[in-house]
């Protein structure tokens, strides 16, 4: 059993040292006690990602990283690090009420119900956010980034969200799914619905994360 690590992008992982692999034709590094992955961007990657995975191996746990943008009420600045308590997936649904609004649930486990908000574990995720000492926050999920700073307003305001990435959700939904304990740590890279990537600071938010894992794996 292993701990399965998750980047959209090769970037994100640039600071990991291991012995190299493919899988399925992704990127792939195997260390003491862990196995990295690199997912693709988007919701589809990251689901078909983890479960392809998953399905031809056990793992003990899975953690997903990467950069975000950070909604302009958030308190959250760029090079600022959090753990997702939970995942909107906000792309799905009626725009006013979401899939609860459609009157379908999304994902039914036992006795949850799941519409468009996904926990993440609270066992894993509190252990790092003690050990990282990092806040939890909820974390929203578009295909479509926001492209100005007032639409990111809208969308934090709509599902009370703090940081925006194009992966979580699925990753979230897929571990409930799945049955894997699984976190979720992002830095900010840039404000949300700025998209003048000379305002982004993208190797300040990758300097970030590689620090905040070696607290808690031999990277």
């Amino acid at each position: 059993m292993a701990l399965l690590l998750l980047s959209p992008t090769r970037l994100e992982a640039a600071f990991l040292k291991g012995r190299k692999f493919t899988f399925r034709g992704r990127a792939g590094l195997r260390g003491e006690g862990w196995v990295w992955l690199e997912a693709g961007i988007g919701k589809v990657n990251m689901a078909l990602t983890l479960a392809a995975y998953a399905q031809r191996h056990t793992l003990e746990r899975a953690l997903l990283f990467g950069i975000a943008g950070a909604y302009p009420d958030s308190g959250l600045g760029i090079g600022d690090a959090a753990l997702a308590e939970r995942e909107v997936q906000a792309d799905l649904g009626v725009r006013g009420g979401g899939m609860k609004g459609l009157g379908f649930p999304t994902l039914v486990t036992g006795e949850s119900r799941y519409h468009n908000r996904f926990p993440l574990d609270p066992g894993f995720t509190g252990q790092l956010s003690q050990t990282l000492r990092l806040p939890t926050r909820t974390f929203l999920t578009r295909d479509l980034v926001s492209e100005t700073p007032s639409e990111a307003k809208e969308f934090a305001r709509r599902w009370e969200a703090d940081l925006e990435n194009m992966e979580g959700a699925a990753f979230a939904q897929g571990c409930l799914w799945l049955g894997i304990p699984g976190a979720e740590l992002r830095t900010v890279s840039n404000q949300a619905g700025v998209r003048d990537k000379t305002q982004w600071r993208v190797k300040q938010a990758v300097e970030g994360l590689e620090a905040l894992l070696r607290q808690v794996l031999p990277v």
